[in-house]
Formats: C-alpha cells, structure tokens, sequence
C-alpha cells in the first residue's frame, strides 16, 4: 500500500498549482520557451486563454490556476529592469520596468496582489501581467520601480508574502495610499476630506493547505484517507485546469491564517514541499 509521500512524490509531476522551483532561468528566457506552448495571436483554443494554458520552461510544465480567490503565498521576490524594459510580457503587453505589475508562474493575468516585504514590513500592490520568476525558491519578479518601494532593489532579493485582492479590495487601496498625503501615480494629491476605508483583515477565514492535486481520484482518495486518519478535516475537490478534470486534496488548517500558516510550514517540513495555503 502506498504512503502518503510515496503517493506525493509518484505524482509529483502533475501537481497542477505549485510548481514553484526551476533552475538557471530568469524572465528574460521564458519567451522563447513560452512561444513553444502559447501561440503568437493569443486566441482561444478550446475555449482557454493562450495565457491560461499549460506551458513548459527547463522541462517543467506549468499550470496557470483558474481563480485566484482566496490566494495566499510566501517565498522569496526578486525583479527585473533595463534588460527587458519595451519587451513584450507574457500576455503581450510591453514591459514598463517603471510601472505596478509583477510576474507570477501561475497565477491568472490581471490578478491583484498584496506583497508585503516581511523583512522591513513595506507593502504594495501589483498587477500579474508576465510569467516567471524561473529561479528556485523564487514566487515573483517585481518591476523596478515596485521593486524599489518595497526596499528589494539593493539586495536583489527578499522575502515577501503575496495576498491576492478581490476586486472592491483591489479598488480601495490606492485611496488608503492618498490618505498617506503621498502622491498617487498619477501625481495628484488626495482630495480633502476623504477617510480611508479600513484595512482588510486578512487574519481570518476558512483556511486549507492544498497537499496534492491528481489527475486520478483514486490517488487523492489514498491521500485524503491517510490525513483523515490523523484527525484532519480533508476536502477532495474537481475543478477544471489546463482542459482537463483535476483533483486537489485539501486539509483544514484553521481559522486564523498565522495558525494556518505554522501548519503549512509544518506539512513542508514533513516533506510536502509543494504545500499550498488557501482560503474558502
């Protein structure tokens, strides 16, 4: 009978939202790669956006999630500049090393983040309009500029945290930044007489850690079974991804999303390197 890491690792390669790790390639290399995957004209096929689709990079298949409701991630940032400033992005936008957005491996275009440096708590916001970063460890390339407002430019590097924004969020922030009395993007200051809306809580929830994902119900039935005999609430859950029916095994981690994370972090130390914090 199979264990529940001998189950993880036999389907390592199809684990569909958190193939986090590839060597030796940062931004600047994907598109030639991506080109193999996503035709040129950006069209549909199948009924899925060419930035939807599964793509490979050194070997590795990507699957771009279909929602990112709920969305919460911690790793390393890093960013790109001059090199690739007036190219064009992942969804065929050209590249502004002076503008809001960020690449992500996975996560849909146009998602808006949350990333909080937790090395100096600095926080801003950014719009995934590009793919990468291709680097171990890494989670997302900031542009320059967001690069900069978050104190990453000097070391290259930092740890961050990433939490998307549903769409009221995502609106209120840039009025919580005018109240500051700072300029916005465009360069006006904030009209008088403006409270800010408060700052979301982002602490608490419905909070799963995301262990597998399997083409087979079968494999995520053993695992689902071997966390149930340790006392854990488990989800098996179908969603469509990359055109094809997929099965994610999800355990209830808490309802505070610091108590979520520490079982997060514990399931990794485990062995479960691609566990994947979520909220419902």
């Amino acid at each position: 009978m199979m264990t529940v890491r001998s189950v993880f690792r036999s389907t390592a390669h199809i684990l569909t939202l958190c193939l986090f790790i590839c060597l030796g390639f940062g931004c600047a290399t994907k598109q030639a790669e991506l080109k193999k995957s996503v035709p040129a004209s950006g069209k549909k096929k199948s009924g899925i956006p060419a930035t939807q689709r599964p793509y490979v990079i050194n070997g590795i298949t990507y699957y771009p999630i279909p929602s990112a409701a709920g969305y919460v991630e911690r790793g390393i940032a890093s960013w790109y500049g001059k090199p690739f400033h007036g190219r064009k992005t992942s969804n065929g936008e050209t590249y502004n090393m002076y503008g809001d957005t960020a690449a992500h491996k996975t996560l849909p275009m146009d998602t808006m983040l949350l990333v909080k440096n937790l090395e100096n708590g600095r926080s801003t916001t950014v719009r995934i309009n590009d793919r990468g970063p291709f680097v171990q460890e890494r989670i997302i390339d900031l542009s320059y500029s967001k690069a900069q407002e978050l104190g990453v430019v000097g070391n290259g590097t930092a740890r961050v945290e990433i939490i998307a924004l549903g769409a009221q969020q995502a609106a209120e922030l840039p009025m919580v930044a005018s109240a500051t009395g700072k300029p916005t993007e465009a360069g006006s200051r904030p009209k008088p007489k403006i409270k800010p809306p408060p700052i979301p809580d982002f602490d608490k929830g419905n909070f799963y850690v995301q262990v597998g994902a399997f083409v087979q119900v079968e494999n995520a039935r053993t695992l689902a079974k071997a966390f149930a005999r340790r006392g854990r609430d488990v989800i098996i859950q179908q969603y469509p991804a990359a055109g094809m029916n997929l099965y994610r095994v999800m355990i209830f981690a808490s309802t505070s999303l610091k108590q979520a994370k520490l079982y997060e972090q514990g399931l990794k130390n485990e062995g479960f390197r691609y566990a994947l914090l979520l909220a419902r």
